[in-house]
């Protein structure tokens, strides 16, 4: 219920904290699970004090229990255990402190752990986290890399020092954070946010070494596996070694067995790149040797030919068959004008024996009216009519007498 209260009329320390006590006091027993960071063992005291931190996040609660209640499970539990308490949440008046006050307190196994990262598993899988089609390739050559892993540790070690023996002008960004314990979760999941916002960091590495299924827990934890999906570049996750495989394996765009092995396949190896552009330049060289000797020898062989060693011997062969055909066609057409020569002086001699010229010569005469009309019949013929008569060598003119001789005039 809420107290009317002013700034005139303000209520004691003693009764907002009795209040909130009473308030309290009304909530029941719950079960808890978290990780302890803290245990307070004082000799002789009955009572044992907890700090239990919710692994995904930075918030803590104080937790006291009984010395015969943490004996029982003394031998299993320790700082960095998970464990489920069942308690009353408690408020301590004179010091304003909520505690939760435990009466059961059970150590999670490994077992339980394992199915419930098993069940995670699935969820995640489903929603498409883990699909192959996500994973982006790492690039060939990165000029900056990113790496999260925890302070002068063998894993920032060994991925330096084997990066650098591959390539040495490859550039780091480090992130030293947790690795394991409450506190690992929200560090990870800031640096590879701050890489990824990096424009400059073009592959980031998670890098942490071999340890027990619980101090692996971190990487397997939900929130971390979400951020590594929603990050923009390129992620390797290089956690533990070769059997372990927590959930940030999966999600990851490659999964490298060990740190080193992330050094390796992240950055080439400058010496193996040298030797392959040898190989390349070597068999390039050898490519277009190969070329110019096949196209030498063909040209060789081209130049060999006879039309191409002698090129006027073609012209040569061709020009004594363009002379034969000439006097060939010269004594052909010769032929033909004899015989046509021939033909025609056989046809002019016809000609001239049959023309009315070679009559004349024999002594014939052509008489020849005014007009130009042949006489042919003399009966047709008037007496004193003045003809014209033609002979080989001339003409002239005759006169017809009464008895039908002609008489010469002049000519």
């Amino acid at each position: 219920m809420a107290v009317q209260t002013t700034a005139e009329a303000p209520m004691p320390v003693g009764e907002v904290s009795r209040l909130i006590g009473q308030w309290i006091d009304r909530l029941g027993a719950v079960w808890v699970e978290g990780q302890i960071t803290q245990i307070s063992r004082r000799p002789g005291a009955g009572v044992v004090f907890l700090t239990l931190r919710d692994p995904s996040q930075d918030i803590s609660l104080t937790v006291t229990c009984f010395r015969a209640v943490f004996d029982r499970v003394a031998e299993v539990v320790g700082e960095g255990a998970r464990v489920v308490v069942f308690g009353k949440p408690e408020w301590y008046a004179p010091r304003g402190q909520l505690s939760l006050r435990a009466t059961d307190l059970r150590a999670v196994g490994v077992g339980e752990l394992l199915a419930r990262i098993e069940a995670l598993k699935k969820s995640l899988a489903a929603e498409g986290l883990f699909a192959p089609e996500r994973k982006r390739r790492l690039p060939f050559l990165p000029g900056c890399v990113g790496l999260v892993t925890g302070r002068a540790s063998a894993a920032e070690r060994d991925v330096l020092q084997n990066a650098k023996l591959r390539w040495p002008a490859v550039r780091f960004a480090v992130r030293n954070v947790a690795v394991q314990g409450v506190h690992a979760v929200p560090q990870v999941i800031e640096a590879v946010r701050e890489l990824d916002a990096d424009p400059e960091v073009e592959v980031i590495i998670v890098a942490r070494g071999g340890g027990s299924v619980e101090d692996l827990l971190p990487f397997s934890d939900e929130r971390l596996v979400r951020a590594v999906a929603a990050a923009g570049t390129p992620v390797v996750s290089a956690i533990g070694h070769e059997p372990d495989s927590p959930l940030l394996d999966l999600v990851a765009d490659l999964r490298a067995s060990t740190p080193t092995d992330a050094a390796k396949r992240t950055v080439p190896d400058v010496g193996e790149e040298q030797s392959r552009v040898r190989q390349l330049r070597e068999r390039g060289r050898w490519v277009l040797e190969t070329f110019l000797d096949r196209e030498e020898r063909g040209l060789a062989a081209a130049v060999s030919r006879p039309v191409l060693a002698d090129p006027g011997r073609m012209i040569a062969g061709r020009a004594e068959e363009v002379d034969a055909l000439v006097a060939r066609a010269r004594r052909t057409l010769g032929h033909l004008l004899e015989r046509a020569e021939a033909d025609l002086t056989h046809t002019r001699a016809r000609v001239v024996a049959l023309s009315p010229a070679a009559t004349l010569r024999r002594g014939y005469a052509v008489l020849q009216r005014t007009d130009g009309s042949a006489v042919r019949d003399a009966g047709r013929v008037a007496a004193g009519e003045r003809l014209r008569a033609r002979v080989a060598e001339g003409a002239f003119s005759v006169t017809v007498d009464e008895r039908g001789e002609g008489q010469e005039a002049e000519r």
